[in-house]
């Protein structure tokens, strides 16, 4: 497998897993995305599937084209990347309230 292959396989499971995540939010009663704690593991997937397309000199347009909407679409998540990298279960109190904007 090459790693274009790869890239896409991961593009794939990152949308299953925004699919995956509204599903749940809804089943939970229309949780919005800002309140999710889930939304920390979407944006840590699409940091990784954004460095590893930095790392891509891909040929091919539709590629190209794949990598440049993650790197768009980090963008507006990347500030829900934990500052301190510390999963939400090790937080102390302040700093979920912080992370959380409660």
């Amino acid at each position: 497998m090459t790693a274009e292959e790869r890239y896409i396989r991961i593009a794939g499971f990152y949308e299953a897993l925004k699919t995956l995540s509204a599903a749940i939010r809804t089943q939970k009663g229309g949780i919005a995305a800002e309140n999710y704690t889930g939304r920390f593991f979407e944006a840590d997937v699409l940091e990784m599937l954004n460095a590893y397309g930095e790392k891509l000199k891909p040929s091919d347009a539709k590629l190209k084209a794949l990598i440049k909407k993650y790197q768009s679409e980090f963008q507006g998540v990347k500030d829900l990347v934990t500052p301190s990298n510390k999963p939400v279960h090790e937080m102390t109190l302040e700093e979920f309230q912080r992370v959380m904007n409660i």
